[in-house]
């Protein structure tokens, strides 16, 4: 590993020195960034990830010189992926350079993919509003590129982390809208049913009865098919419990459909704010008998 780093920094003295000198203008900085590459490789491979992400920095700089957009994007990408093991922040700015250079060439599919890269940093740092943020700028670039999947799944990101913030009006727009594409794909059909039971939760967290018989009964012009599963069947008889007041009745829907179709976290977290909402209610009819 130290004769890695020895490597490393002869290559990158080197490449400091050709720099420096004089000589054709175009040359000197395609030399320098061959030295670069080299010296980042070998700090790479000695694991000084710091050092690589900064030798990286300096070679994107040099392909900028030569005008090289694409190379010196490349280079911010991998400088991102070496700090990405030591300082995140120092990784979204390399990202958010990259991405800035690809829009510049009209690679409009790697900036939403390094966009997404961005958003999941900040996921794994507990930065909601930031993932949100940069999950939403992915998913319009990829919808504009027509790559309707990834698209979707950066949108179900935004949805299922505004809902988490009790943003719920605009997670219910994101996922009818998923689910109204989705009816005109054979292969995204089969999703529909998941995606209005993920808005008609977030419909029960607003805690608004007529919305929500409303919704069903939009979802059900929607796709015909709803009213006959399991997702719409739960919708109603918790919409039904909530109007009944009923926390017993509730808890033994949630139960019922949750032996057959285990409900994920998130479900689980938005029905458990529906049942505090209905104990409190409950509670407040009992305080005033």
């Amino acid at each position: 590993m130290g004769d890695q780093i020895a490597r490393a920094e002869e290559f990158e003295k080197k490449a400091e020195k050709k720099l420096n000198s004089w000589g054709i203008f175009g040359s000197k900085y395609e030399d320098a960034a061959d030295l670069f590459d080299k010296a980042a490789n070998s700090f790479k491979l000695a694991k000084s990830w710091d050092k690589a992400g900064a030798t990286y920095v300096k070679l994107a700089n040099c392909h900028l010189k030569l005008e090289s957009k694409h190379e010196a994007a490349q280079a911010y990408v991998d400088a991102a992926h070496c700090y990405k093991k030591t300082s995140a922040n120092e990784a979204i700015s390399c990202l958010e350079q990259a991405v800035n250079m690809f829009c510049d060439i009209g690679r409009l599919s790697m900036a939403a993919r390094y966009y997404k890269e961005i958003a999941e940093l900040y996921e794994f740092d507990h930065n909601i509003e930031q993932a949100i943020v940069f999950f939403e700028k992915a998913a319009d670039m990829f919808q504009n590129e027509e790559v309707t999947t990834s698209a979707n799944q950066g949108k179900q990101k935004v949805a299922q982390y505004a809902a988490e913030l009790e943003r719920y009006q605009k997670s219910i727009e994101i996922y009818e809208e998923i689910a109204k594409q989705s009816l005109n794909n054979n292969l995204l059909k089969y999703g529909v049913k998941g995606h209005l039971l993920n808005a008609g939760i977030c419909q029960l967290c607003k805690g608004d009865v007529v919305a929500i018989t409303n919704a069903l009964e939009r979802y059900q012009e929607m796709d015909p098919t709803f009213s006959g599963t399991r997702e719409y069947r739960l919708l109603a008889d918790i919409a039904a419990a909530i109007d009944e007041e009923d926390v017993a009745k509730f808890t033994d829907i949630v139960k019922e459909f949750d032996s057959m179709t285990p409900l994920d976290p998130w479900k689980t977290t938005l029905l458990l704010r529906v049942k505090e909402k209905l104990k409190a209610k409950e509670l407040e009819e009992d305080d005033l008998t």
